[in-house]
Parts: C-alpha cells; structure tokens; sequence
C-alpha cells in the first residue's frame, strides 16, 4: 500500500492525498491502523456507513510489527461480528498448547484452535476491510492532540469530531489528554525460526528461572516458520538488554536464536487490577495498547485491542449520531469495564501470584490432572477467562501435594 502523504493516491479505493484530507472535517479520526484502529474504523462504519472516518497511521502496509503473532478465537468471534473473520483465511490453525517449567510439563488440545498470523499479513488485511468499509487510509504521523469546544484537532492539520487513539504503547493521544496506563511493563523479543520437531503444530511456552512471569515461546505458524521470543516484566532493578532476553530465550528453546532472523523488541503495557483512570471523559476513546490493556499473565494483546476497537467505534458513531461527542470518553470507559472489568481482575490477581515459581508449576500441575483446568489456564491467558474454583481447586491440591512430596523427600 502506498501512503497518501507521498501525494498520491493508493491503490486502495479510500485514500485521499494528505491535502484533501487536511481540507475536510472527519466524524472520527483514528490515531494508529492496528488491530485496534483498523477494528474501530470498520465497526464505526459497520453501525453507521455513512460516517467519515480518517485513518492515520505512521507506516505504509504491509508492515512488520514486533509480536507474537497469536491471534485468539476470541478476536476472531468479534472480527466476525464485524464481517472481517476471513482475515485468518490460509493460515493453520493450532489446536496443542505445551506449557512447561523446569521438568513440570503439561501438553493439551486447545478447547478453541488458535491462528499465528505475521502481523505483516493480519494487520493489512483489517486495513483493507477498513478502507472497503469507507475509511480513508493516510500515512501521517500524529504529534500533537487539541481537544477545542468543537472538535479534535490533530497537528494543526486534521480536525474530527472524536478520535480514537489506538497508536500503540508509547500513544500521543494518551499523553495528550493526560492519561497514563498504570500497570506495569514488560519488555520482549520475538524473531521467526524455522519449525522443528519441538514446536510444529503448537503453541509451546517454557517459563523460565528468573524472577517470574517471565516466559520464552515458540508458536508454529504453519509456513515452516514459528515466531519465537522471550519476555518479562520490566522495571525491577535489572537493566533488560537485548543480549539477556536472547540468552533467555535460547536456554529455554534451544536452538532457535541461532537460527532465528527479523529480531525485534517491544514494551508492553500490561493492564492493571482495575481498568478506567486511563479513559477519561470527552470526545477522545483510547483503545488496545494505548490505553494500557495487555493482558499481565501473557502478555497477548490482539484480543483486547480488537474488542476494546469494536466498542470505541461503535460507541463513537452512536454518539455522534445523537449528536452528543462529548459522552464518547465516558460510554466507552463504561462499555470497556462491562466486557472486560471483571477478566482484567482477574489476570492481575493471577499475574501477581504467578510471581511465586511454585504457583506457575502448581498450575501446570494442576492443568495435568484435569482437562478443564488446563481449558481454565488458557482462557484465563489467552481469552476473557476468570480464575474459576476448580482452578482454585487444582491450584491448591497441587501444592499439597508437592510439599507432602519434598517432606518424605526429607
């Protein structure tokens, strides 16, 4: 895709030359055409066709985007509803997790199969259903937000009636209204590697020793590559360099590093206990990343941004329809908590006691003994899961029993 700053028009029906676009007053701009972005366009447009949506992005697609490719079914059920669920057409479905620590191991089928898209490939094909939706795609790199009595307006040069910021971990749009996202961040790398024999046809995670979670992965795509990387939580006295991630990542998955290419890293803001302090009030809706919403256990993303665009452009439109802009902030924070606040407790609750290694074998323990546990775990990494009682359950009569088992030991 070319982009319309260059001053001419795409080949995509949708763009306009970065003039025409300055020259015109948009419904919605849309700050970022990921996941979350290129979710909110076409969900705008979904419930209301007629609206003028600008779609900005800094990059021209396809792109690379550091990630680990894993799109869950989830995303898919709302992509769905949206008439974009054919974007993981031609592309294997995973439907085996294996999950290890140390010499605990648990390998299980997957209750939902799972797709591992380049987001090279996912993130340009919802950009082309946006733009055959009526979005207008121009490659613009947006640095500075004002909110005015009648609208927004972006770098003195687009003025829409509300925006979506959907651009990512570090977002403009986020510092611009004075939000923050108030968990905390990991820090990850991810390559691609050819499959072998360990990591074809699944999903594989090997948490390793350092202070957890903290986790490397290998997730096949079914081309004869598998995205591989390592991740853990930033901040905690230790300087994360590119060298210890990717020595991490080969103690845990040998092999892969040397053979791996197209290394990349990337923050993650990881969701906190409650979610809402980071959406204010008024015409600006801020979703997936950039509202700071990843889930903590996992670090998986594509679920939340995908949902969280849904509602921002669904709410955006019904609000300009009423022709009430300003309560956008507002119904979109409460729309948010009503899909997701009680799953965001719950990952938080979950990443906090898998900081405790004999938690995070507990539940591979406990993931053996009982398919639905293991069902539980993933829904709970992977979905819009809660720590249920059986997990509970599980999670407890494992670690009984391992403490009877170190005491006869004794």
């Amino acid at each position: 895709m070319k982009a319309a700053a260059t001053g001419l028009a795409g080949a995509i029906p949708g763009y306009l030359t970065l003039v025409d676009a300055e020259q015109q007053r948009w419904d919605i701009a849309v700050v970022g055409a990921g996941p979350a972005g290129a979710s909110a366009a076409i969900s705008a447009l979904t419930r209301s066709p007629g609206t003028r949506v600008l779609l900005l992005d800094r990059d021209d697609f396809p792109r690379d985007k550091s990630c680990g490719d894993g799109i869950a079914p989830h995303a898919v059920d709302v992509l769905d509803r949206l008439g974009a669920g054919d974007v993981v057409h031609g592309w294997t479905p995973l439907r085996r997790l294996d999950l290890s620590r140390g010499e605990r191991r648990v390998e299980g089928r997957l209750a939902r199969p799972v797709h591992v898209i380049p987001r090279e490939v996912f993130d340009a094909r919802l950009v082309d259903h946006a733009v055959s939706a009526g979005a207008t795609l121009v490659r613009h790199r947006v640095r500075r937000v004002r909110v005015e009595p009648g609208g927004v307006v972006l770098d003195d040069r687009f003025t829409a009636g509300v925006v979506i910021g959907a651009d990512g971990a570090h977002s403009v749009v986020r510092a611009a209204v004075g939000a923050r996202a108030r968990g905390t961040t990991a820090l990850a790398i991810r390559g691609y590697a050819p499959t072998t024999a360990t990591t074809e046809g699944r999903q594989v995670i090997r948490y390793g020793t350092r202070p957890q979670p903290s986790y490397a992965w290998a997730f096949d795509r079914g081309d004869g590559l598998a995205n591989v990387g390592y991740g853990e939580l930033a901040g905690r006295g230790t300087t994360l360099s590119r060298e210890l991630l990717l020595d991490q990542l080969d103690r845990l998955v040998p092999g892969v590093v040397a053979d791996g290419t197209s290394w990349r890293a990337h923050h993650l803001p990881l969701s906190g206990w409650g979610w809402g302090t980071e959406q204010p009030d008024g015409r600006i809706a801020l979703v997936g990343d950039a509202a700071g919403l990843v889930n903590p256990m996992t670090g998986e993303g594509i679920y939340y941004a995908v949902a969280t665009g849904e509602i921002a452009g669904r709410v955006a439109a019904e609000a300009l329809q009423e022709g009430r802009p300003a309560a956008v902030g507002a119904r979109h924070r409460a729309a948010v908590r009503g899909v997701l606040g009680r799953h965001l407790q719950h990952t938080w609750a979950a990443s906090r006691l898998c900081r405790r290694p004999v938690v995070v074998e507990a539940g591979i323990g406990a993931a053996v003994r009982s398919q639905r546990a293991f069902d539980d775990l993933v829904e709970l990494g992977l979905g819009d899961g809660r720590i249920t009682p059986r997990l509970v359950v599980g999670l407890g009569r494992d670690l009984v029993t391992h403490r009877l088992h170190h005491r006869e030991e004794r």
